[in-house]
């Protein structure tokens, strides 16, 4: 349509700045005497184009002149640009249209807003595919992500308080930012630690602080590359034992306080009722022996399944009794 070229021809002018009559003609697949026609419906229109003959000559707009046709905030721009990282569009075969669409947009934006969408992509990634296969991703509370935010794109080096799970007590770390992930619904860190890549949830960072140290990420190296060395490590850790428990309602916040990082599938707080006293979980663990920590909740917490995590906290319980049944 004649319309679309006359904005896309005004788009790569604004970009370009002085094209040639044969350049424009290939990109947009006319001949040359359909691109001198469209200069002058544009000059019509009002747009301050010129043209020059020559070596060096070519079709270019009077300096100064410059029009914002999408009408973007910068925030808008950041925005938009997330969706050339990862996702749907993929799937549906749409790869080659979003990023031509996100090349005009680009083009159309003021120059302030243009080095904040081009490094949305070198910063921020979405994954929406989940680690594993099956079962339902855990609602966590959203995490406040301005402050990560803003050390990713300020290239500075973060401190970080931060809790692993099935720990209670946080961690410190100093860590060089790479960007953030954003995994099945779920936002992570990516970072150094010490010249090693590490990845931090971020619902799990209870304190973020940007210092002032310029950020030290290895040479050549960007967010895509250490992403992928991280996702191949997290996939090919050993499958996890899938156990099915029950807590007593009133321990819940506690248990989730402390394991929660553990819980794969919980039911929704409106599914229970006010006489219901347990609650039932699905839970993972990385071996039998791991399901022991569940012990410090005594009776307020039962193992339904799987027989040998039943098992494994029975021995674990009988080794206890026989410890200090002599002083009973």
């Amino acid at each position: 349509m004649k319309a679309d070229r006359l904005l896309s021809i005004l788009l790569l002018l604004q970009t370009r700045g002085q094209v040639s009559a044969t350049e424009l003609a290939e990109r947009l697949e006319v001949s040359v005497r359909t691109i001198y026609r469209d200069v002058e419906s544009l000059s019509a229109a009002g747009v301050p184009v010129f043209t020059e003959r020559g070596r060096h000559g070519g079709i270019g707009l009077l300096p100064g002149y410059r029009t914002d046709v999408t009408g973007l905030t910068a925030d808008e721009a950041r925005a938009l640009f997330v969706l050339s990282a990862q996702g749907a569009h993929s799937d549906l075969g749409l790869d080659g249209a979003l990023g031509s669409a996100l090349r005009k947009v680009m083009a159309a934006l003021p120059a302030p807003h243009r080095p904040a969408a081009e490094r949305i992509s070198e910063r921020i990634l979405v994954d929406p595919a989940r680690w594993m296969p099956g079962g339902a991703p855990v609602a966590a509370p959203g995490p406040d992500l301005g402050e990560l935010q803003y050390a990713v794109f300020a290239d500075r080096r973060l401190r970080l308080r931060y809790r692993h799970s099935g720990t209670p007590a946080p961690v410190e770390y100093t860590v060089d930012p790479y960007g953030l992930v954003s995994k099945a619904a779920v936002w992570y860190l990516v970072a150094d630690l010490h010249g090693e890549p590490r990845l931090f949830r971020a619902d799990r960072v209870l304190t973020a602080e940007t210092t002032e140290e310029l950020v030290r990420r290895r040479a050549g190296t960007g967010l895509g590359d250490v992403w992928a060395v991280l996702r191949e490590q997290v996939e090919r850790l050993p499958k996890e034992l899938p156990v099915r428990v029950r807590v007593r309602r009133g321990r819940l916040d506690l248990f989730l306080r402390i394991h929660g990082g553990r819980v794969t599938a919980q039911p929704p707080e409106a599914g229970l009722g006010p006489a219901e006293e347990w609650v039932e979980m699905a839970m993972a663990f990385p071996a039998p022996a791991a399901v022991r920590s569940l012990l410090a909740f005594g009776a307020d917490a039962e193992v339904l399944a799987p027989a040998v995590a039943r098992r494994e906290l029975a021995r674990a319980a009988a080794d206890a009794l026989r410890l200090y049944q002599d002083q009973a």
